[in-house]
């Protein structure tokens, strides 16, 4: 049984559902530095997007991993509050950030003969109004809420027919970033379906251009360790190599020696534990 706040907004006409702290701080950190490191010219003037398509197509296809999860996890919720569950299809799936002087006006994702295979929307906000950019405020052309003032891990998922009109005010300052996802009913257009064969393709390519392996030269042990301090003459920092693993604020403790390992070459040698905030 759905939430009483999912049925609440259910109920309403047009159908729509807004959704608090969806995505962790963490989430929304980590799709903002694939962005920030992968975006190129968006589909309009002072907008900049990433698609999957555009990451594999650079080489950068690990940065498809983050992904996986939320697009399931989004897909299952709308699936759930409009009752077509394994009915739909991802469509697509965009970073997109909004700059200063980008701003839309009214329209349904729909609005255009090639785009009628739309059929749910679903926007996740990756940083806040008025922290990190102000304008942007999303607004509905009828029903409730008129307004929605994003912040970093709320979504709005909302049908992609003129039912759902909207528009974004212009942005005057700061950057407006979004993950944006349009689900299916058509299989014909299932984003996964295109992304495995690019990702087939760019394996073949790469297996027939492969150049001779040649044995590797040694390398300092130090190469893969990042100080926090470069000043400093401690060896404070962590290997690089488990940055992300750093990053979403995990360690590797070693059982029999009870201390952090700060060289990875230790990691062959020892039994281990994954601890958090140690």
């Amino acid at each position: 049984m759905l939430p009483s706040r999912e049925m609440g907004a259910k109920s309403l006409k047009p159908p729509r559902l807004i959704l608090h702290n969806f995505l962790t701080s963490e989430e929304c950190k980590e799709l903002e530095f694939i962005h920030k490191s992968s975006s190129t010219v968006g589909y309009r003037p002072n907008v900049f997007s990433t698609t999957l398509s555009h990451l594999i197509a650079t080489n950068s296809s690990p940065f498809l991993i983050p992904f996986v999860p939320i697009r399931e996890k989004l897909k299952e919720k709308v699936e759930n509050f409009f009752g077509c569950e394994y009915e739909l299809c991802i469509e697509f799936t965009g970073l997109i950030s909004w700059c200063r002087g980008a701003c839309i006006g009214w329209h349904s994702d729909d609005n255009r003969p090639y785009l009628k295979q739309r059929h749910f929307t679903a926007v996740c906000y990756l940083n806040s109004y008025g922290k990190d950019f102000k304008g942007g405020l999303f607004h509905f052309q009828d029903g409730e809420p008129t307004t929605l003032v994003p912040m970093a891990g709320d979504v709005a998922i909302y049908t992609a027919d003129s039912c759902n009109i909207h528009a974004v005010d212009e942005i005057i300052e700061g950057e407006r970033l979004t993950l944006t996802l349009w689900f299916s009913r058509d299989s014909a257009h299932d984003e996964d379906a295109k992304l495995i064969s690019l990702l087939s393709k760019t394996m073949l390519h790469s297996s027939i251009n492969m150049p001779e392996v040649k044995p590797p030269m040694l390398a300092s042990i130090n190469m893969y360790w990042f100080s926090l301090d470069l000043a400093s003459h401690q060896q404070l920092g962590f290997d690089i190599c488990l940055a992300r693993m750093h990053v979403l604020g995990f360690d590797v403790w070693s059982c029999q020696a009870e201390g952090l390992l700060s060289d990875s070459t230790e990691i062959l040698m020892e039994p281990l534990q994954l601890v958090r905030g140690k």
